[in-house]
């Protein structure tokens, strides 16, 4: 029975098949036109196309006739479909596939040679080893440097793939936390396209990516190496590209998700910047880190230095630029999955090491120093610690730790280090510390053991005074719970900051029957208050008899069971029980949102 051939829509007839013509099912046998788009009219069975009732370029409207199609046997010597495919790939396919081949490190023999000459990885090694085997989602790969007032588009594809940085969405640690809480943002500056300087066309790149993480709410690692601002582009639509939205961007995510750098090599002013907002900043020995590479300086007119002279690891570790130092590249990418480990939730297998060695941890010899970091990692799950900015600020210690698999932030006071008096340095770093576990919402131990604030002039002149207030602020700007232990000293303002501002600001202040709890010194307290008594004394022996009588009095009223009884401590423990302790009370803590800081200090 004859068919009738209908137009799919409002139209215009651009081809025909000839009248007669034998054709299987499916072959198109009319072609029409709507807005510039092409739909097919294909034979509903084998047969032949009687008439049609149209003529090239005709208008139509939608179920329109075009002709009559009558179904029946075509014959085996019938032309084939042509719409077959032929089995060859096509050919904007195989470009597209071309361009992104040209994006592997296999492209540019030569240029991938110079990076591992120098016993360095490329970008792309880097960012392989980094991320889950293929996870990787490019974004911006097909971009080149826009230099093509001076050069052939061909030769910018062949030679500056990515416009010297490689970006993309990834995961990490998926096979602990599965691919939802592992998703992060990676992009990496590539050495071996213009020195990994920063072109017009990366900065469009990154900001499109780091608008992306924002919105996303995901980690993000950047590789930093490079050497700042381009000067060589051509293209670019501005004068000087202050309206980019780069370091906006980057910086606008301080607070609301964690960020790491990675610095290997060189890393000078536009690098150096968006290296210095993010939350850590991971190198390698061979590092130099800041704000002006050599021809900056020359042209300011400092001096002329050589990059291994600006910023060099044995300056920036000690003052703290450097959170973490790595032996090499493949040891800081290490260092970067295990620290945004903190930060992509619990882990269910944990082991604990035996908790009795703490009881004697700290010397019945009450002025004898010990070793805080023993505390820190007995406490902690075994293997789960990771120290920050060790170097700097040495009379508190920040450690990134987990306790029964969930993550926490622990500082400790050192009585190594100037007997855990805080100074300046410690407070900053203490005060970050304390900010960046409240905008990932992380949990806070503190373990108390400081005769308070250094005192003195020197210490004056460091602008301590704001320094200290930076602490108490942070402590008291916090949601995430706090928990404080005190290990022995806990005095006066000094120990009030290593408990958020107050004992009773915590969720929960322990103490260990090594604890102390005063004013100030006890012995700097006897000295003071009982100077009169004391120079009335004429006897040496008798003097420091009576010194030692005073001493012990006070001792005894500042003992933590003393304290604990007047309610400044909610309870005096066996130190083995500690971890049980902190357990339960962070198991009780209801969790708290994250990205609500509006930023996390730099410094």
């Amino acid at each position: 029975m004859p068919i009738d051939l209908v137009a799919p829509t409002d139209c215009t007839v651009i081809d025909l098949i000839a009248e007669g013509t034998p054709v299987p099912r499916g072959t198109t046998v009319a072609i029409v036109e709507m807005m510039k788009i092409e739909h097919l009219v294909t034979a509903p069975d084998d047969g032949v196309v009687t008439r049609f009732d149209v003529t090239v370029g005709q208008v139509l409207k939608a179920g329109a006739v075009l002709g009559v199609f009558e179904p029946g046997p075509i014959g085996r010597d019938s032309r084939p479909s042509p719409e077959a495919s032929d089995g060859t790939e096509r050919a904007d396919l195989a470009e597209v596939r071309q361009r992104q081949a040209g994006l592997a490190d296999a492209a540019r023999p030569e240029a991938i040679a110079k990076i591992h000459d120098r016993g360095r990885r490329s970008a792309r090694e880097n960012l392989d080893d980094l991320v889950d085997a293929g996870s990787f989602q490019e974004y911006g790969g097909l971009m080149y440097a826009g230099q093509t007032a001076r050069r052939s588009v061909d030769e910018l594809i062949a030679t500056t793939p990515g416009d010297g940085i490689i970006g993309g969405l990834a995961t990490i640690n998926a096979d602990l936390f599965g691919p939802d809480a592992s998703q992060v943002a990676v992009m990496s500056y590539d050495y071996s396209v213009l020195a990994g300087t920063q072109g017009f066309r990366g900065h469009q790149k990154k900001d499109r990516l780091l608008e992306v993480v924002d919105r996303l709410g995901i980690p993000i690692v950047l590789f930093a190496e490079g050497g700042g601002g381009r000067p060589g582009d051509t293209d670019a639509p501005d004068v000087a590209g202050l309206e980019l939205m780069s370091f906006a961007w980057m910086s606008r995510l301080s607070g609301r998700v964690p960020s790491i750098a990675i610095v290997s090599g060189r890393c000078f002013a536009g690098n150096a910047a968006l290296a210095a907002v993010c939350d850590v900043i991971i190198a390698t020995p061979d590092a130099n880190l800041g704000m002006a590479g050599p021809a900056m300086i020359e042209g300011g007119g400092i001096g002329v230095f050589s990059p291994e002279e600006i910023g060099p690891i044995d300056v920036q570790v000690p003052n703290g630029v450097i959170d973490l130092l790595a032996d090499n590249e493949a040891d800081a990418v290490q260092l970067a999955q295990r620290y945004l480990s903190f930060f992509q939730g619990p882990i269910e297998r944990w082991a604990a090491h035996d908790q009795e060695p703490l009881r004697s941890l700290v010397p019945a010899n009450r002025k004898r120093v010990y070793d805080v970091r023993t505390a820190v990692s007995t406490l902690s799950d075994v293997g789960s610690t990771l120290e920050l900015r060790p170097t700097f600020g040495r009379s508190i210690t920040t450690t990134l730790a987990r306790i029964e698999g969930r993550p926490v932030g622990i500082l400790a006071n050192d009585p190594a280090h100037l007997g855990g008096a805080i100074d300046a340095d410690s407070a900053d770093k203490a005060a970050r510390f304390v900010q960046l576990c409240d905008g990932h919402g992380l949990p806070i131990l503190s373990l108390c053991d400081t005769p308070g604030f250094m005192v003195g002039p020197d210490a004056e002149a460091t602008a301590q005074v704001r320094r200290f207030g930076r602490l108490f602020v942070a402590g008291a700007s916090i949601e995430v719970p706090w928990v404080t232990v005190v290990l022995r000293k806990a005095v006066g303002l000094g120990a009030m900051a290593m408990s958020a501002g107050s004992f009773h600001a915590t969720l929960l202040t322990l103490a260990w029957p090594t604890g102390e709890v005063s004013g100030m010194g006890i012995e700097g307290a006897v000295t003071l208050g009982a100077r009169r008594e004391l120079d009335a004394i004429d006897d040496p022996d008798l003097r420091q008899q009576r010194y030692d009588e005073l001493v012990e009095r006070l001792y005894q009223h500042s003992k933590a069971l003393n304290a604990a009884a007047h309610n400044e401590l909610d309870d005096v423990i066996d130190p083995a029980d500690t971890r049980r302790r902190i357990a339960q009370i962070l198991r009780a803590a209801p969790p708290v949102a994250t990205g609500r800081r509006p930023m996390i200090d730099t410094w």
